[in-house]
């Protein structure tokens, strides 16, 4: 099950593309963009929730629901009467649920929350969802689910998953029943991780749920601001940041040798960086708002991060989810083929990966410089922006480097 944990994306030296040339590109893309905004784009042009062509068509929810339970049941029977090797259920929670959300979910919006088998249950809440709840519960899903995946020491095991699984449903069927479907908004980590994706997708839903077309820009400026949205943002990016140096040789050194122990030291190396992502963001917004004369911004520029945190997603998990996903349907299905491990090439695994990270940034350099020009005073604007710049480049200068450097 190795495959699963080391999350397929190999040895950095075979990548064709030179470190010094990523850097270079990335870079000259942020600073020509942030000039190209600063000098064309005086006004906030992003509607949010207001924006979109309202379409008719309305998927059959319940259905597609029974069907989710039905393949969560199907999941469940693998790892309670699966074989030990070889056996289908991770590959299918980490490589077809977990990875394959992202595709689903920019593709489609968030797919989670139409396929959601929760949603079964009756939306009759006992009492409404507290305010300052928010999505602090969707947060200590995702480093529950992340903390699993990448510092437990049996993440394949079925034991591990069966643990996990149980205490996400019944989280969720006790949730649900106490505050109705408002907890699943914000309280169900998958549900808020596909959402958050699904607002860069062209199809989305405004408030009231009304299914529209419209801009991705639109929909990332919908975002629903709430508390624990900046810790639910840091925790996808600080985990996919641990993951791409957790198999640098001298991590793996650490943690075999180290006094803490394997698990242990994980743990801390997975703090540490959500916390870093998270200490780096509050000083920049910090920043912003001191120079452009405005205060509380950092709940406000959260949206900024989703495209950059799905950018690091796709880049290193691409090869992942066309690579192990055939063995997850090879395996759920009983088939007899063989996996095809030159499916893609290295060169196309590089391209995806440094343009996965890069139009990530600028995405957010956008998203961002629209969101300062409404929030600071305008006549410094664009130099209150300086500190958001310098968040991106490093964000893209480190995401760039744990790439090569894994």
């Amino acid at each position: 099950m190795t495959g699963v944990l080391a999350h397929g994306i190999g040895s950095r030296s075979d990548l064709p593309i030179p470190l010094f040339y990523a850097y270079a590109g990335a870079f000259a893309a942020l600073v020509v963009s942030f000039l190209a905004l600063g000098l064309l784009w005086a006004d906030s042009r992003f509607r949010g929730d207001s924006a979109g062509r309202a379409l008719s068509w309305r998927p059959p929810a319940t259905a597609i629901r029974a069907v989710t339970a039905i393949l969560a049941l199907y999941t469940l029977g693998w790892l309670l009467l699966g074989p030990a090797e070889d056996n289908a259920a991770p590959y299918l929670v980490y490589v077809i649920f977990w990875v394959g959300l992202v595709p689903a979910s920019l593709l489609f919006g968030p797919v989670w929350r139409l396929a959601n088998p929760f949603r079964l249950l009756p939306d009759r809440p006992r009492r409404p969802l507290p305010g300052r709840l928010g999505y602090w519960p969707a947060a200590a899903g995702l480093f529950a689910f992340t903390w699993m995946e990448l510092v437990s020491s049996e993440p394949a095991a079925s034991a591990t998953l069966l643990v996990f699984l149980l205490a996400y449903g019944a989280a969720q069927v006790a949730g649900t029943l106490a505050y109705g479907h408002a907890w699943l908004e914000k309280g169900d980590p998958f549900e808020v991780y596909s959402t958050l994706v699904g607002h860069l997708s062209p199809l989305g839903r405004r408030a009231d749920g009304t299914l529209v077309l419209r801009s991705p820009f639109d929909g990332l400026d919908a975002v629903v601001q709430a508390p624990g949205l900046v810790a639910t943002v840091c925790v996808l990016l600080g985990s996919t940041g641990y993951d791409g140096f957790a198999g640098a040789p001298v991590w793996v050194n650490a943690l075999q040798t180290g006094p803490l122990g394997r698990t242990g030291l994980g743990t801390v190396g997975l703090l540490v960086a959500i916390g870093g992502v998270a200490a780096l963001y509050t000083v920049c917004l910090w920043a912003a708002g001191l120079i452009g004369g405005a205060r509380g911004l950092t709940p406000r520029f959260a949206h900024s991060l989703v495209p950059i945190a799905i950018g690091y997603l796709v880049a290193h998990y691409f090869s992942l989810f066309v690579i192990e996903g055939q063995r997850a349907v090879i395996l759920a299905l009983g088939l007899s083929a063989q996996v095809n491990q030159d499916v893609v090439s290295p060169g196309v695994i590089a391209t995806v990966q440094v343009l996965a990270i890069v139009a990530g940034h600028v995405v957010g350099v956008v998203a961002a410089h629209d969101r300062s020009v409404r929030l600071l005073e305008p006549a410094k604007a664009v130099a209150g922006q300086i500190p958001l710049f310098v968040l991106m480049v490093c964000y893209t200068l480190g995401g760039l480097t744990l790439l090569f450097a894994a």
